[in-house]
């Protein structure tokens, strides 16, 4: 059963208040792949454009984006974050059509009634979309190629992706 239906089928907001306030960390991680044209002005590990240091910028949208989870998705509960992290790397090196394959990886810890995953994944797709918007004056190409819950701990089960 999906715990954000009610036995009518209507949204309602899971009630966590029972719950025990644990200690709750989760890490997801968005791939973004830069055309060659947007790759060529990575340099020292930053992008520099006419909007300022982009992966820098996408780095603060990341973890507003984790902050404001509540209110992008309707039914996660506000949570205090006690830590976000937003981390970009470039581990693959350029492909052969001179694309460069991002990873931007964000890390969420709270002490909690409910889980943080929605703040890491809400985190790495703001920080993403955040590097597009930023980068497509340059290279509309880009992509967003995938993002997903890495591991989450506390709560009644741990996860971790295989």
């Amino acid at each position: 059963m999906l715990t954000h239906l009610d036995s009518g089928n209507r949204p309602q907001m899971v009630d966590v208040g029972p719950k025990a306030v644990t200690d709750r960390a989760a890490h997801a991680v968005a791939v973004v792949v830069l055309p060659p044209a947007l790759a060529e002005l990575l340099k020292d590990g930053e992008i520099s454009g006419p909007k300022g240091p982009v992966l820098q910028t996408a780095v603060l949208a990341g973890i507003q984006g984790a902050k404001r989870t509540s209110d992008l998705i309707p039914l996660c509960h506000p949570l205090p974050l006690d830590d976000c992290k937003i981390e970009i790397g470039f581990p693959g090196g350029r492909a052969a059509d001179g694309s460069v394959a991002a990873e931007i990886h964000c890390r969420v810890r709270a002490h909690a009634r409910t889980g943080v995953e929605m703040e890491a994944l809400t985190g790495a797709t703001v920080a993403a979309l955040a590097l597009y918007d930023m980068g497509k004056a340059v290279a509309p190409g880009i992509v967003i190629r995938q993002v997903r819950l890495l591991e989450k701990t506390g709560g009644k089960s741990d996860y971790r992706a295989g």
